[in-house]
Order: structure tokens, then C-alpha cells, then sequence
């Protein structure tokens, strides 16, 4: 007698209520790129659809290390040590393996590497603010870094971002590519924020806030934080690139 395959688990509808609008006018920059029109679908490329599938082999031994990969031999960036690690999952809580992760973000003083980038905090030599790494079988990922600072930005007359850090998380392809960001436990930018403030759900915005994890911390050297994304389901994660339609 053959064995019965087991049943799929259930896939569960997005709750667009936990999702941010694309127009929110507290969030001055959705006032001009927000859309006024109906969304238009595009077809799938067989490119965009086949590509690209990665290996270890294409990530660097440092790639995960922020302190490390941009800085000078024997060097390393300046600010506070942190660990952020957690795990990809999808809406039944299982682990999501071989997902490539990349990250980018400010430095300790609140400043990108960037051109285009004014702020008047100074660039760190040693820190190039980006990195990668793969998930595990288990879904796990993990980025040693500096803790980013916050940073002003033009949203208003006196206005300043939470510290944050960017997460890239790909699919099978490269129309499977989802872009979150990552704030911190006990930030007092949190919720003065407009644009953690344009998500509708309170709890939305909390689940884009790393925790503390004193487990992980190691004793004298780095804090550590986790941050779990959700990839589907009603407690996804929320993505930037979901309100238009990709």
C-alpha cells in the first residue's frame, strides 16, 4: 500500500491591514512617489523569474562581518559591537534555507557611505556599511556590525530616524526580492518616527524592532540583538516594496 503524502500546511491570506498605506502625507516623501493610478502589472521575464541561485561559494569569508570587511588589516570599525542574528521563516514558522541576506546601513556617528550623503558626522575609514551572508538549514542568519546612530532627516523641522539597519532578504529569483528595516529595543526615535508611524498595526511596527538577546551577547565584546523575518502569511514581516505592487 502506498503512504498518503502529508497534507501541505495551510497558506494564509496577507493581512493588508498591518501593510502601511502607499500614501501617507505624515511621511512627506509618499506625497510625491506614491501612485495615483491604478498599478499596472508587468509580465515575468524568464530571466527575472530563473535567476539568480546562489551558493557559498559565492559569498566572501567576511562578507557577514561588518567590523571587518571594509576595514584596513588589523583594523576595525569604531562604535558600539553588536550582533544581530535571527531567522527566516515563512507563515507556517518553517525555516526558509539558502536565502542570501544582505545589509547595509549608517555608521556608529549616524552617517552612510554614500556621495550622496551631507550629514555632517564623520566617515569611518574602517566601515563600509554593507554585507551578506546565506541562511542556514535552519533558516539562521547573523551580521556582526556597530550599532548605527540616528541621523536627521528632511521629514520636518526637527526630525530624526531611529537607528536602523536595511535587510535585503531574495528568493529563487530576482523577482523574489523583498527589502525590510530593523530598528532596536528601548530606541526613544521609535515612535516619533513617520515612517515606522505609517504602518496601521502596532503590532506590524513592533515586529520591526530587534530585541535584546543576553543569550547570544558575548561577555565583554558584543551586544546582541535578534531580529526573525516573516516572509508570508498574515504575520509577515512588513516590506518597503509591497505598497507598490511588486
Amino acid at each position: 500500500m502506498t503512504a498518503k503524502a502529508p497534507p501541505h500546511p495551510p497558506l494564509y491570506p496577507r493581512d493588508w491591514s498591518r501593510q502601511p498605506p502607499a500614501l501617507t502625507p505624515g511621511y512627506r516623501t509618499t506625497r510625491a512617489r506614491s501612485p495615483r493610478r491604478r498599478l499596472i502589472r508587468l509580465p515575468d521575464t524568464p530571466g527575472a523569474l530563473t535567476g539568480p541561485l546562489f551558493s557559498p561559494e559565492d559569498i566572501g569569508v567576511d562578507d557577514w562581518d561588518l567590523l571587518t570587511n571594509f576595514a584596513a588589516p588589523g583594523q576595525s570599525a569604531i562604535g558600539p559591537r553588536m550582533i544581530v542574528h535571527g531567522r527566516v521563516l515563512d507563515e507556517n514558522a518553517r525555516p526558509v534555507p539558502g536565502t542570501l541576506i544582505e545589509c547595509w546601513q549608517a555608521n556608529a556617528g549616524g552617517r552612510y557611505r554614500h556621495k550622496a550623503d551631507t550629514y555632517l558626522a564623520a566617515i569611518d575609514p574602517n566601515f563600509g556599511g554593507c554585507g551578506r551572508t546565506l541562511t542556514d538549514q535552519d533558516g539562521r542568519y547573523q551580521f556582526r556590525t556597530v550599532r548605527p546612530g540616528p541621523y536627521p532627516w528632511p521629514n520636518g523641522p526637527n526630525t530624526w530616524r531611529p537607528a536602523h539597519i536595511h535587510f535585503s532578504v531574495f528568493g529563487h529569483s530576482f523577482a523574489q526580492r523583498l527589502i525590510t528595516q530593523c530598528y532596536f529595543e528601548g530606541d526613544p526615535f521609535i515612535p516619533l518616527c513617520a515612517i515606522v508611524g505609517a504602518i496601521p498595526d502596532p503590532g506590524a511596527a513592533e515586529a520591526l524592532t530587534a530585541l535584546l538577546d543576553l543569550d547570544a551577547t558575548i561577555p565583554h565584546d558584543t551586544v546582541a540583538y535578534r531580529f526573525d523575518i516573516i516572509l508570508r502569511g498574515r504575520r509577515a514581516t512588513c516590506f518597503e516594496n509591497r505598497p507598490e505592487g511588486t
